[in-house]
């Protein structure tokens, strides 16, 4: 179990590395005017966590064991759109359109939602 947990918070680490490097390098030869960094990293996410699902899933070319490491140790560090576009697409390849698209709505207009309403509570709390 004490393996198990060590992997996973060395896969954690190793994703959030690669998020901040990853986006730091598109943003900084992008620019500003557009969350480049951001945008390339939950792209590049949702691809991976989609390369990962299926060769653990339908290839069985990864133990569940290891799966479990990289989608929620590395991917969960890496980006959670990942996860949240996998839930979506699960949604609609489950002849459940409607649900999928009012979880991409739905999340999206409540995530900037409760940000901006953080960033209130925090401005209010400093000053």
């Amino acid at each position: 179990m004490l393996q198990k947990i060590l992997a996973l918070a060395l896969a954690g680490s190793l994703g959030t590395l690669a998020r901040v490097g990853l986006a730091s390098l598109v943003q900084q030869a992008l620019g500003p005017r557009f969350p480049w960094g951001t945008a390339v990293v939950n792209m590049l996410g949702s691809f991976m966590y989609g390369v990962i699902w299926m060769l653990g899933t339908e290839r069985g070319r990864i133990s569940p064991e290891l799966r479990f490491i990289l989608l929620a140790g590395f991917m969960g560090a890496f980006t959670t759109f990942s996860s949240f576009v996998a839930d979506s697409a699960d949604l609609g390849a489950q002849g459940r359109p409607w649900v999928a698209l009012l979880n991409v709505v739905g999340q999206n207009t409540l995530g900037v939602a409760f940000f901006l309403l953080g960033t209130r509570l925090g401005k209010a709390a400093l000053g």
